[in-house]
């Protein structure tokens, strides 16, 4: 059964208020080198196929005073590239290859800015979708000296090995245990989890 839940005023509120930052028209990733400052200003960056990770990336921006910004894919997934059933759809054909990076349609925001960024992505194949490895690894030098905390949400599989995929492609940042999420995860729990970090 899907259960269908109706934002309340006070989150639709914070959505409002909350800085989004978009994806640029024909923009590419970039990489930025620059030092991290001295704020303790965070960034969520997530990647969602069909909304259900938005939906918690949202909430946890909103809950902790975030920047929020979309990983999009220069390519949008259809349903077909996500049906995990067929083994010649892209999504499949993507996780297959440990090497895949998909392109990244918006150009990333200055990472300097942020002291933590908590990456949000569904579960793919026990871990997370090659579109966060292209964005860790592509801006592995702008998240040196940073915190990167994964967040991910599933119907029921855990994170697997993304946080040590990250750290990997990552070295020079601290890479926090992740932590998995139902879409119905509310902001309170949200804030209460992000305390820690």
């Amino acid at each position: 059964m899907i259960v269908i839940m109706k934002p309340s005023p006070i989150l639709l509120a914070a959505l409002a208020a909350l800085p989004i930052l978009g994806c640029a028209k024909d923009a590419t990733t970039t990489k930025e080198t620059t030092a991290m400052n001295t704020t303790n200003k965070a960034l969520v960056a997530y990647f969602s196929a069909t909304g259900t990770t938005k939906g918690v990336a949202e909430r946890l921006a909103a809950a902790i005073g975030a920047d929020l910004f979309e990983i999009a894919p220069a390519q949008p997934y259809t349903e077909a590239d996500l049906d995990w059933r067929n083994k010649q759809s892209r999504s499949s054909v993507e996780m297959a290859d440990r090497a895949s990076r998909p392109a990244i349609a918006c150009a990333i925001p200055n990472l300097a800015d942020y002291a933590t960024v908590f990456i949000g992505f569904p579960i793919w194949w026990y871990r997370e979708p090659s579109i966060i490895d292209t964005f860790v690894e592509a801006n592995a030098d702008a998240l040196a000296g940073k915190t990167i905390v994964p967040f991910a949400t599933s119907g029921g599989s855990g994170m697997g090995d993304s946080s040590a995929n990250l750290q990997a492609l990552a070295p020079k940042t601290a890479v926090k245990e992740g932590r998995r999420f139902r879409a119905s995860v509310s902001a309170d729990d949200l804030a209460a989890w992000a305390k820690g970090f």
